[in-house]
């Protein structure tokens, strides 16, 4: 079974995913074009199987059970950059940082403030990833990709209809394959400078050193997670082997722990918050797969 393509049976996402949790994935691929995502859906759909598309696996929490069907890894086989003018085009495995580097070395500015972002191109179109009053909508002109079919789709800014931490590709079901930043002529030293007082204050506020998926929880309409969290006295609270970061409550943590005690720790901060505060908290991260039984 999908014998032409780099596969893995029994991949524990556990090793897929900046938390480092979760179980198998029946089959994990790690294709090198968007003609082989087209394969690989085709094959999949013969075999009636769940397909699940993932970029660096830093916004999601696997669940223990693990994931059914096939899981398409767009990551390290799909990186490239290609700069024209203040036009960058990126491939969707291109890790956010090393496009934010290249834009430096380039001398356009514009990406910095995801020079800190751990995720991939594509996975930020998705979720119109941002930081420090940035995010992708502001750069982004426009995405390629495949619909669940497997034929080529362009989206332009509008049509990924940009919003907070979404956008239209998830609904519509397309994978992304490249995404294309328009960028600003800038000095070089300045753009890097920037960037490193941004990873600055990110190391100093964030627990870098442990494992985690960023923000938990979205930002609420007029609130801030992070406040809401502490305000109710969870800063440091402790569910298994998951934890609310003593450093930055916004951030869950794992421990040693499990999908399931890292899932409990969510429902039971949103659930204290939603009690204490009246605002609900939904989560920022994605959740896959099967919870193991009781």
């Amino acid at each position: 079974m999908f014998e032409s393509y780099e596969v893995i049976q029994n991949a524990p996402m556990r090793d897929y995913t900046t938390l480092k949790l979760g179980g198998p994935a029946d089959w994990l691929a790690f294709p090198r074009s968007g003609e082989e995502i087209a394969g690989l859906f085709r094959e999949a759909r013969e075999r009636e199987m769940p397909v699940t598309v993932i970029g660096h696996g830093s916004n999601l929490l696997a669940l223990d059970g693990g994931i059914r069907g096939l899981v398409i890894r767009v990551g390290k086989n799909m990186r490239g950059i290609h700069t024209e003018g203040r036009r960058m085009t990126v491939r969707a495995g291109t890790m956010l940082s090393a496009a934010a580097a290249e834009a430096a070395e380039q001398g356009l500015a514009g990406l910095e403030f995801a020079s800190g972002i751990p995720g991939t191109a594509g996975g930020g179109v998705c979720m119109n990833a941002g930081a420090y009053d940035g995010e992708m909508s502001q750069r982004v002109t426009g995405a390629a990709g495949l619909d669940p079919d497997g034929r080529e789709v362009r989206l332009s800014r509008e049509e990924l209809a940009f919003g907070y931490r979404r956008s239209a590709i998830a609904g519509r079901g397309i994978t992304v394959t490249e995404v294309t930043f328009e960028l600003e002529e800038g000095s070089p030293d300045a753009i890097r400078a920037r960037m490193a007082e941004l990873n600055r204050k990110r190391a100093e506020k964030q627990p870098l050193d442990q494992a985690s998926a960023g923000s938990t929880f979205k930002r609420p309409e007029g609130y801030f997670a992070a406040a809401l969290i502490d305000q109710c006295g969870l800063k440091g609270y402790v569910e298994g082997g998951a934890q609310v970061s003593a450093k930055h409550a916004g951030f869950l943590i794992n421990r040693g722990g499990t999908s399931r005690d890292f899932l409990n720790l969510m429902r039971h901060v949103a659930r204290v918050v939603e009690e204490r505060t009246g605002v609900r908290l939904e989560p920022e991260i994605r959740v896959l797969g099967e919870e193991t039984a009781e």
